[in-house]
């Protein structure tokens, strides 16, 4: 699912950092920067954790959250103290009942968290039709739009015995605001993703692995990116081009042109852990967004600073 949202986000233009996909677990600290985040939006998935865990998102999300930052959440809410029967209930638990908190525990989960105002709004959403349509959470079937929580389509669920669904849960949208006057917040927010590449599946190369591409006598499957800038002290790994990070994003159509058909390109820096893992994310997710894989992009692990090939090193400083 992440790898099809990356690709349709490059179809309609939009690429890391401006945007960005990233796979994390609910239950473990967001990996987003404090008071970084505008709006938040979440549907039917705080209802799925167990009681802790929803207690510890919501948490995360006031954290994350600039002042005044807004937080929108579509949900089901049980009505009255669901039995032991529901709670166990499979299909109920697919269906985000069976995980319902009743209003007033969803509320002090909120206030714990920080949101002092949050806002419920009952949606009037009939929880029925998922039996029939199949969508999850309760949402409104494929065949007639809806806003309300949950109304994507997926295959059909298990038929539940717990009776109408509209007896024990309903949907609701939640309305929750950070507090603006927050203090210790410096007014410049910070980027929310200090290192979104980090979210991008990379390959490395060791050292060992350049270096035996670099003696081998075939040099038409491989290419060796160098993209420091004019940090380039003490020299470059053999053969290697340039390409400067500062520039790469904004030339990505040209660099694609120019190595779509190559088999392994390879990028490095200094550490190879901030320029060179960046670049070879921008790099694969264009690969993919174009749906190539004739082309593949690697990081050489340690960077030049791992270089332990004298042999195999230009000692000039420019390319």
């Amino acid at each position: 699912m992440v790898n099809r949202a990356r690709k349709n986000a490059f179809k309609q233009g939009y690429r890391p950092p401006q945007v960005v996909f990233i796979q994390t677990e609910l239950t473990q600290p967001l990996p987003v920067a404090t008071a970084s985040v505008d709006c938040i939006l979440s549907n039917c998935v705080i209802n799925l954790l167990p009681d802790a865990g929803k207690a510890a998102l919501l948490k995360e999300c006031y954290r994350i959250l600039k002042p005044g930052g807004r937080l929108v959440v579509d949900d089901i809410i049980a009505k009255k103290l669901l039995l032991d029967t529901i709670r166990s209930d499979l299909s109920a638990y697919i269906g985000c009942i069976s995980g319902a908190l009743q209003l007033e525990q969803y509320r002090a989960l909120m206030k714990l968290a920080g949101f002092t105002d949050a806002l419920f709004v009952e949606t009037g959403g009939d929880l029925e039709v998922y039996k029939s349509a199949g969508p999850a959470c309760g949402g409104a079937p494929s065949s007639s739009p809806s806003t309300k929580c949950c109304g994507v389509t997926v295959s059909t669920l298990p038929q539940t015995t717990i009776g109408d669904l509209n007896e024990w849960a309903a949907s609701y949208q939640i309305y929750a605001k950070k507090a603006s006057s927050d203090n210790g917040v410096a007014n410049k927010s910070p980027p929310a993703l200090d290192r979104w590449w980090d979210a991008y599946p990379k390959d490395y190369l060791t050292s060992g692995e350049v270096a035996n591409l670099l003696r081998s006598s075939d040099r038409s499957d491989y290419a060796i990116i160098d993209v420091r800038g004019d940090d380039r002290d003490g020299g470059h790994v053999l053969r290697s081009i340039q390409w400067r990070a500062d520039a790469f994003a904004g030339s990505l159509d040209k660099f694609y042109d120019e190595y779509s058909k190559t088999k392994q390109v390879i990028f490095y820096c200094g550490s190879s852990k901030g320029r060179g893992s960046r670049c070879a994310a921008w790099y694969q997710d264009y690969l993919n967004g174009k749906d190539n894989t004739e082309s593949k992009a690697y990081v050489l692990e340690g960077g030049y600073h791992g270089w332990r090939y004298p042999d195999l090193t230009d000692g000039a400083s420019s390319l």
